[in-house]
């Protein structure tokens, strides 16, 4: 596991929310959006292969991981604004965001309300800008395939599913089944998915269901397509090929964006950065590199 030293702080956010924050690396500025929602900052490896390009700066989102525990709200319009907040507390005039999973739509919905904020956006692994029925339904197919490879796998995690309460560690052992399946590398899917539950910080249940109830009313509409063609901001996509949740659902992002380039990654998966980080690199930073 690559160990990045990194200068935690305390953001607060404009209703006074406390959230937490790191910075590592050298360069210009670089700021991570985890994936969820209702999880945490995952990104250590990342920012230990992106440091010495960029200054990597992580955080926890609201209610999630190590920031305060709040109650909400839980909008999509307040998380974009506690991103504005952690751009300004390192006194940043601009940015460049990454985002992965649900992550990629929040850094996405920030560069569309503060263009002028951000100064490219890489885009991984998100789902695109359609209606869920895009890719759910394939996404269910192919996660109830990779843990039915294992039929003891996939028995537990429907066990787990089924029961109205959970503990802890149950908790925990119900996200690292089905996170397994993100993995193309089935030998160690599980240890892969066991380094992203460590430490376990728990799921913001609340934070997640909000906000995916937000993206099916929001997303998948002519008005968010529409802003899409006009966002002047240079775009990565960074695709893992064998993502289980389907890669053409982000042809209408990329169908959409004015300025937009793609990178597929053959042999990864959600979590490009595992399999193929030479790749994952090599594609962020030609996003990041200057233009002439």
């Amino acid at each position: 596991m690559t160990v990045t030293q990194h200068e935690s702080s305390t953001v607060v956010a404009d209703d006074g929310v406390r959230l937490w924050a790191a910075r590592s690396g050298s360069g210009d500025p670089l700021v991570l959006c985890h994936g969820g929602p209702g999880l945490w900052d995952y990104f250590e490896d990342v920012a230990g292969i992106l440091g010495d390009l960029a200054t990597v700066v992580r955080w926890d989102q609201r209610g999630c991981g190590r920031s305060e525990r709040c109650a909400g709200p839980w909008t999509s319009e307040r998380f974009v604004a506690d991103l504005d907040a952690v751009r300004r507390h390192f006194g940043l005039e601009r940015m460049a965001l990454l985002g992965h999973s649900w992550g990629a739509q929040l850094a996405l919905s920030c560069a569309l309300a503060h263009p002028e904020r951000v100064s490219s956006l890489v885009y991984v692994s998100g789902t695109g800008i359609g209606p869920d029925s895009d890719w759910f339904g394939a996404f269910r197919e192919n996660l109830l395939a990779r843990l039915g490879e294992r039929p003891e796998r996939l028995a537990r995690w429907r066990e787990l599913t089924d029961r109205p309460h959970l503990s802890e560690g149950e908790e925990r052992e119900r996200a690292v089944l089905q996170w397994s399946a993100d993995y193309p590398d089935r030998e160690r899917a599980l240890e892969h998915a066991g380094r992203l539950a460590d430490p376990w910080l728990g799921i913001n249940t609340e934070c997640s269901r909000a906000l995916n109830d937000e993206r099916r009313r929001n997303w998948g509409t002519p008005g968010l397509y529409d802003a899409c063609t006009s966002l002047d901001v240079p775009v990565l996509i960074v695709d893992g090929e064998r993502d289980p949740r389907p890669r053409s659902a982000v042809d209408s992002l990329e169908r959409a964006l004015p300025r937009v380039r793609r990178a597929t990654l053959p042999e990864a998966g959600h979590a490009p950065w595992v399999e193929d980080p030479k790749g994952f690199r090599e594609a962020v930073a030609a996003a990041l590199r200057p233009r002439g």
